[in-house]
C-alpha cells in the first residue's frame, strides 16, 4: 500500500511557543525605542523621553509580522485548536490598546470605529419588540 502524503502546504509554524516568540517580537516593535543624543543619553521633551518608531498594534499588523499575507489568513490560522489561544491572547492585546484609545481625544474616533468593525463591540442597548430596555440583575 502506497503512503498517503498531506497535499497543501506544510504549516507555518511547528508550535505554538514558535509563533508566541514572533508575536512578543512584533508588540515589542509597536513600543518604539528611546530617541538618543549624540552622547547617547535619552531625549526627553517636557519631561518624557521620545519614542522614536512607535505604532497602534493591529491585527492586521500582527498578520502580516507572523508572515500572513492578510488578516484574514491569521483569523483561519486561529481556527487550528493548537494555535487558538495564542491568536485569541494576540488579538485581545490589540483589542485591549484599542480599547485604551477610547480615553483620549485624538484616538477617540478610530477606536469606536476598529472595536465596532473588528471586536464585535456595539454601543446600543438591547432593546425588547416593545421598545423597552431589559436590565438585567444578577444579585
Amino acid at each position: 500500500m502506497a503512503s498517503r502524503k498531506s497535499a497543501g502546504r506544510p504549516p507555518r509554524y511547528k508550535n505554538a511557543a514558535e509563533m508566541q516568540a514572533k508575536i512578543d517580537a512584533y508588540f515589542t516593535a509597536c513600543e518604539g525605542t528611546p530617541l538618543l543624543d549624540d552622547a547617547g543619553n535619552q531625549v526627553l521633551y517636557k519631561g518624557r523621553p521620545v519614542i522614536v518608531g512607535a505604532r497602534p498594534p493591529t491585527v492586521t499588523g500582527l498578520a502580516l509580522a507572523l508572515g500572513f499575507a492578510s488578516r484574514q489568513a491569521l483569523l483561519n490560522y486561529q481556527g487550528r485548536k493548537q494555535f487558538n489561544d495564542t491568536i485569541t491572547r494576540a488579538k485581545a492585546r490589540c483589542e485591549a490598546y484599542t480599547e485604551s484609545r477610547l480615553y483620549d481625544r485624538d484616538g477617540n474616533s478610530g477606536a469606536q470605529f476598529s472595536l465596532k468593525c473588528n471586536f464585535g463591540w456595539n454601543d446600543r442597548q438591547p432593546a425588547d419588540v416593545d421598545g423597552e430596555v431589559q436590565i438585567i440583575d444578577d444579585l
